[in-house]
């Protein structure tokens, strides 16, 4: 039975929103020599030109990556909610290519690179969670892409809240209740290609038409398919309806789920 109360049994939760995982590989997780720590809003967990020396997940707070230009300009290319796993591309490149900083404080658990790589490598079903993760956030950007460059900006900043709700989701919090939004409106404007003050005017915008209530960094949406439609949001890029998994069985593995 998986022990519940180690942290490395939250990093066991992870993988399997992309793999269903045997007791052995469980075992085998919970087994990992790991390190939890606490950040402070603002702090960073790697940056840019860092040697790849640790996976890592994100068990409370927020987290943001980012890269700089040249000037010091800044372009934020991901948020991170709790229970993400970050990093994992570290397994396959030995440099960061971006920058990983906190949104709030935040715990955040971390294996070295070369045990959970060795562990990746040697358990498939492992490695294949870790590969599906990889895949899910380079789908993530591909939406961010998309979202930045064809999409006017009252719709970036409604995809935005639909997309963090929709995650939440994962962690058990349903999009139409309060959910907690860290981002200063100048970090709004550096994921979405804006300017604050122009963040700030189409909050307003959703807060008229209704779509968004806000109280301080607290965020209801009391009209979800409202707002969903208004962004053009479908979650389908987020893949939380991914195979769950493929699963052990007699003969070796077989996938498993339902058939497109």
């Amino acid at each position: 039975m998986l022990d519940t109360t180690s942290p490395m049994a939250r990093m066991a939760k992870s993988l399997e929103k992309y793999v269903v995982l045997s007791p052995g590989d469980r075992d085998a997780i919970l087994a990992l020599p790991f390190k939890v720590t606490s950040y402070e809003s603002g702090a960073y967990l790697v940056r840019e030109g860092d040697r790849a020396d640790k996976c890592a997940l994100l068990m409370t707070g927020f987290a943001f990556r980012h890269k700089l230009t040249g000037a010091g300009t800044r372009q934020i290319v991901a948020i991170h909610v709790p229970g993400d796993l970050l990093d994992m591309q570290n397994l396959f490149l030995d440099y960061a290519d971006h920058n990983v900083q906190m949104l709030s404080r935040s715990d955040v658990l971390t294996v070295s690179r070369s045990a959970f790589g060795a562990l990746a490598k040697s358990a498939a079903l492992i490695g294949h969670a870790v590969l599906l993760g990889v895949l899910v956030d380079a789908s993530v950007y591909r939406e961010w892409i998309l979202n930045i460059g064809r999409r006017d900006a009252r719709g970036r900043v409604a995809h935005l809240i639909c997309e963090i709700a929709a995650r939440l989701d994962m962690e058990g919090l349903p999009p139409g209740q309060d959910y907690e939004l860290p981002m200063t409106q100048e970090q709004l404007a550096d994921a979405l290609g804006l300017t604050p003050v122009h963040v700030n005017r189409v909050l307003r915008i959703l807060e008229d038409d209704g779509l968004i209530l806000r109280k301080s960094r607290q965020i209801r949406l009391p009209h979800w398919e409202q707002l969903r439609r208004a962004s053009d949001f479908d979650d389908r890029y987020l893949h939380q309806a991914q195979t769950k998994g493929i699963s052990t069985a007699e003969g070796g593995l077989e996938w498993s789920g339902t058939e497109a």
